[in-house]
């Protein structure tokens, strides 16, 4: 019906068009003004474009994923958009996950495996339940190692990294015992979202140089302190720290501390996840692999590396540890032991047949800790870390310096006898002992023949005629009568005061030696040696020496020690810390001077510009590798 209050429009048309007009044309005006003031509020910026950004952001966005951000990486969230499940997987995770898994099957299912792998993971982590971790690796071993080879990704497809990373931390996460750090691998069935999962157990990796291992600890969520570089070795496994079972056979035993952790690697090896994912039931045996042993694993034609966390397990095994305490403890006194045995010798991993030991001796109040820095280069090294294996011994720091070497030369006796009494493993016969301070002189008297010049630098009466009792007697024979160890064939002196250190005569050397407490064995002997001076006890101010009486640069014994030549076959080598940038010859380190620690007749000797505890710094490791490089070469 036309509209009576305008009349005249409808006799006049070009006026209908005009007065319609004057509002479009009104709100044209509007939109573009609004337009153009977004535009210009926006900086210019048009719908779609780029915006240039940080270098760091710029190299996150490459490396982003749900282990580094928190949320599904790029391949994860493209996935869902293309299939229009972004905001389904926000409202329902769980139902999204199902929906991906039910598409198994199609073209795109390597994409769909990873990101089944990655939203896995994801859900876990935010409270979805823990069985998704399990699947997480389920389907991130489905799409490393797919049955079809055609269908493996490329090695420089940047979703094998993460793959491999969600497969590591979905083991150690799905397997978690729900108590600590620890890990459950046992044999048992664990139900997953698609289905059961049943794990069975290869017994032959739980065995460790004849231990069984236990106690199975995760290593991913640790920072490492103390030590400069935490070597990691990246593949495929849950990167654990094991504890060493005891074997019940004292002659092997002895020589493993209670602390000790090995690094292994454990490896759940899914068979055919795809068809068991179809079938809804799925099986997946437990394997450890020993991480100092082999560095790879074959997965049907694929040779993969073995994740392993060295670093880590060796700071694990220090943390809290007694040894800590020991240092000043152990100076003080004579009788205070960290062993469970006499011995004092432990190994840092069981005895491995065919490595040549390296053993460390440490300086005064000084503990096996102090190795730790060199220890982890070491043993890290490619080379060397699968050629040696690591000794250390403990000492009471103030006992006297032939006591000490006496219970170090008879423990590495027994050692060899104990690990192979046929003599059938050669490597336990090219040793290489290692001394620092105090350390280096016990080291020098694993591999010199002192005949009765000892004794004679102290007593006139043959100890044969010495009126003692048989006790005493065989003590003085077996710390002042010595042989060299034929089985060292290298030893390496850092820091050691040949001919004394100058702190014996200061302050700090006084109260030292009122510190030192003598063993109760040592004490019994003192009373019944001040008989074998001939001028009687009341003329004479002698006493059972210690540490500090022994590195005084006027004792018979160091001077007796100083005088003696390495044993015919045996290469000697030394590291002299000499701090500033002066003189070599007329510096020192703090606690030696540099014409003490000298020694002619060795077969190398380096000038380091550092303090007495040279051991962990780079220079001197360096050197110490440079030489069992060589002594390989050699041997």
């Amino acid at each position: 019906m036309p509209d009576l209050r305008y009349p005249a429009l409808y006799r006049h048309p070009r006026l209908v068009w005009t007065t319609l007009r004057r509002p479009i044309r009104a709100q044209l005006l509007a939109l573009t003004m609004s337009a153009g003031v977004s535009v210009l509020a926006a900086g210019c910026m048009t719908p779609i474009g780029v915006k240039r950004i940080s270098p760091q952001d710029a190299n996150r966005a490459l490396t982003a994923n749900v282990l580094t951000t928190g949320q599904p990486g790029a391949p994860a969230q493209e996935f869902l958009y293309r299939l229009n499940l972004t905001d389904k997987y926000r409202e329902d995770p769980a139902d999204t996950i199902a929906a991906l898994h039910a598409g198994l099957g199609q073209v795109d299912e390597s994409n769909r495996l990873f990101a089944l792998a990655e939203l896995s993971f994801d859900y876990a982590e935010h409270g979805g339940d823990r069985s998704y971790y399990l699947a997480s690796a389920a389907y991130a071993w489905a799409f490393l190692f797919p049955e079809n080879p055609a269908a493996r990704p490329s090695c420089y497809d940047p979703r094998v990294r993460t793959a491999m990373d969600l497969y590591n931390r979905g083991v150690t996460a799905g397997l978690a015992s729900g108590t600590g750090d620890e890990v459950d691998l046992s044999a048992r069935r664990v139900a997953l979202p698609f289905g059961p999962l049943q794990l069975d157990v290869d017994p032959a990796g739980f065995r460790f140089g004849g231990y069984q291992l236990v106690h199975f600890t995760s290593l991913a969520d640790f920072q490492v302190r103390g030590l400069r570089n935490r070597y990691r070795h990246r593949g495929i496994g849950a990167p654990l720290a094991a504890s060493v079972s005891k074997s019940g056979e004292e002659r092997v035993d002895r020589w493993i501390p209670p602390r000790t952790k090995v690094p292994v690697t454990a490896l759940l090896r899914f068979d055919d996840p795809r068809r068991g994912m179809s079938e809804g039931a799925l099986h997946g045996t437990i394997q450890l692999y020993d991480a100092g042993e082999r560095a790879t694993v074959q997965i049907g034609d694929v040779t993969a590396p073995l994740e392993s966390e060295t670093t880590t397990t060796l700071a694990y095994q220090l943390e809290g540890a007694p040894v800590w305490d020991y240092e000043i403890a152990g100076f003080r006194s004579g009788d205070l032991s960290l062993m469970p045995t006499e011995d004092n010798l432990a190994m840092l991993r069981p005895y491995h047949p065919g490595r040549i030991p390296v053993v460390f001796v440490h300086g005064t109040a000084s503990s096996p800790v102090r190795w730790a820095e060199m220890v982890n280069e070491l043993m890290n090294d490619p080379v060397l870390g699968q050629r040696y294996q690591f000794w250390y011994f403990t000492y009471n720091t103030g006992n006297p310096v032939a006591y000490s070497a006496m219970r170090l030369r008879e423990a590495l006796q027994r050692a060899v006898k104990d690990m192979d009494p046929e003599g059938k493993d050669p490597a336990l016969r090219q040793m290489v002992v290692i001394g620092h301070s105090q350390g280096g002189l016990l080291t020098k008297m694993t591999v010199v023949n002192s005949g009765k010049r000892f004794w004679d630098a102290r007593f006139q009466v043959p100890l044969e005629q010495a009126d003692i009792s048989a006790d005493t007697k065989d003590l003085l024979r077996r710390s002042m009568f010595v042989e060299p160890l034929p089985f060292v064939t290298e030893v390496i002196f850092i820091c050691t005061p040949h001919r004394g250190s100058f702190l014996t005569e200061n302050i700090l050397g006084k109260i030292g030696r009122r510190l030192v407490n003598l063993p109760a064995t040592l004490t019994k002997a003192s009373f019944e040696m001040v008989k074998l001076n001939p001028t009687g006890a009341a003329q004479t101010a002698w006493h059972m020496p210690t540490a500090i009486d022994n590195m005084d640069w006027s004792n018979p014994f160091l001077k007796t020690l100083a005088s003696l030549p390495i044993a015919p076959g045996v290469e000697a080598h030394s590291i002299v810390a000499v701090k500033g940038d002066g003189p070599p010859e007329e510096g020192d380190d703090g606690v030696v001077k540099y014409t003490s620690a000298h020694i002619d007749g060795v077969a190398s000797e380096l000038i380091v510009r550092d303090s007495h505890s040279t051991q962990a710094t780079p220079a001197t490791i360096e050197e110490v590798r440079r030489l069992l490089y060589a002594h390989l070469k050699e041997k």
